[in-house]
């Protein structure tokens, strides 16, 4: 299978090319030249794989130029009982009849972007050796605070390559934080950003289209790359999980083959709902996607209206993972839905990129509104569902997942539609220790106590036990803190870089 740019359709190049170049020349996103379809026997025999051979199942599809035993290779080497702390890597948990959390977080750094990037290192060294890359790949990271830690702790030590991850200085939680800055590996680092994730995921755009600091970049034998979601090696593991919570359900016998289901997904950036989509391309019975926003609710608008809008005011809020108003990977599903229209799709990013808006034609809207159903939480309603299901069912959620209940909520509430439904919990609540111990006895449930305290406490409110990556961090010392303005992020990638 080949990729094209969802800029430049004419473009050609193999999943090992597209993985390590991570973004395209023109500034496109790559995508596979056909989506492959999965028979629902192959959905019946994953129901008795294990989690690894799921995986092989569906990437095997995709990354069509990496033999067996490389594939292998990568699949085995992250997804480990040790790394995830379970031998089934995303365990479904049914909450009531028409609900089911897919844990996404029993990886390394307890959210789920571990789901993709535990794996990426192995899929990006594999493909410099099939394409004799011979430089050394920078991976530049922009996170809203879940993903800088996982790219971290998947490219720590990793032979040629570096790292260096941005966070915006006051827009992550402070275990995030704490995960980031005490970050250890000889090839790692990471800085803060004085403003929120849309200027350091900007910034690293802009590092990554600047031609002439390319060249420069080539002349010290580097060559970029990205672990954001942009990458299609970021984005195809992600397809995997909803295939096994689906297998997974079968097997359990909550469903029948061929049924179809919900799935809910809290998203910012769109990628973790976008492997949703392609899921349901692929075959996978899914009867609607259900796109759950907080406060920066400018996906649920553009779903809603056919406008994307991120000229509006920016929240911090209690999910800041999702506090997010450019949505990179709504580039990929508008090229799909529009049935591959680069010309239009460069026309609409040119235009968000100008004036902060565009608006697609009656014809996409009508597409996305019978794939789409979109609602959005704020903070208040997001403690409440958090209080409710705890007391309701005995089960702690994240700020994360807790925005996802909420929005699938409004949905029965204004459809009726009591499908089964498959809710992506993208976090573990210890990683929102405060904002969970917030909803489930008020801000007097956390004054004066430091993160490690709010873990113990959460953990005897929760019946859980605190994640041995968030225990440790209680001896680590705190190794990076640099702070710089946006303007500022091509001369640290320098100073790192000794150029």
């Amino acid at each position: 299978m080949q990729y094209k740019s969802t800029r430049n359709k004419s473009l050609s190049v193999s999943a090992a090319q597209a993985i390590k170049t991570g973004l395209s020349a023109e500034g496109g996103l790559f995508v596979p030249d056909s989506i492959p379809s999965v028979s629902l026997q192959t959905i019946d025999e994953m129901s008795e794989m294990t989690y690894n051979e799921r995986a092989y199942t569906i990437l095997k599809e995709f990354l069509t130029d990496y033999t067996e035993e490389e594939l292998l290779h990568c699949i085995n080497s992250a997804y480990t009982k040790e790394k995830f702390e379970t031998a089934n890597i995303a365990p479904v948990y049914k909450l009531n009849n028409s609900q089911y959390f897919l844990e996404l977080w029993h990886g390394p750094t307890c959210a789920f972007k571990d789901m993709a990037l535990q794996i990426l290192p192995h899929l990006l060294t594999t493909a410099m050796k099939k394409t004799n890359e011979d430089n050394e790949v920078i991976i530049l990271v922009a996170t809203s605070g879940d993903t800088g830690k996982a790219a971290l702790e998947g490219f720590r030590d990793v032979d040629g390559t570096r790292i260096i991850v941005f966070y915006p200085s006051d827009g992550v939680s402070e275990i995030q934080k704490l995960q980031m800055v005490t970050q250890e590996g000889n090839n790692v680092s990471v800085a803060a950003v004085n403003g929120n994730f849309d200027d350091a995921q900007n910034g690293v755009k802009k590092i990554f289209t600047d031609d002439v600091y390319k060249s420069t970049l080539a002349n010290n034998r580097y060559k970029l790359s990205s672990a954001n979601s942009i990458n299609w090696g970021r984005l195809v593991p992600q397809i995997v999980y909803y295939f096994s919570a689906y297998a997974d359900m079968l097997k359990g016998n909550e469903i029948n083959l061929g049924d179809k289901i919900n799935i809910v997904v809290p998203t910012g950036n769109f990628g973790n709902i976008l492997a949703a989509y392609y899921a349901k391309k692929m075959g996978l019975p899914v009867a609607k996607l259900i796109c759950a926003s907080n406060k920066n609710n400018v996906l649920t608008d553009f779903i809603n209206t056919g406008v994307y809008d991120k000229t509006r005011e920016f929240y911090t809020t209690i999910s800041p993972s999702m506090d997010i108003l450019i949505s990179s990977n709504l580039e990929r599903f508008l090229f799909d839905i529009s049935n591959g229209d680069d010309t239009l799709v460069a026309s609409l990013m040119k235009e968000l990129n100008e004036n902060g808006k565009y608006e697609i034609g009656q014809v996409l809207k009508s597409r996305i509104s019978e794939l789409f159903f979109a609602g959005c939480c704020d903070d208040e309603k997001t403690k409440a569902t958090i209080n409710k299901c705890k007391s309701d069912f005995g089960y702690v959620i994240d700020t994360h997942t807790a925005v996802a209940k909420a929005v699938h909520d409004e949905y029965i509430e204004k459809t009726g539609d009591m499908t089964k439904t498959v809710i992506a919990s993208t976090a573990s609540p210890f990683k929102f220790n405060e904002s969970v111990l917030i909803a489930l006895g008020g801000c007097e449930a956390v004054v004066g106590k430091d993160e490690f305290t709010l873990l113990d406490e959460l953990s005897v409110q929760s019946g859980m036990s605190i994640p041995k990556s968030l225990a440790d961090l209680k001896n680590k010392n705190r190794i990076f803190d640099l702070v710089c303005e946006k303007e500022q992020m091509q001369q640290i990638v320098s100073d790192f870089l000794n150029i």
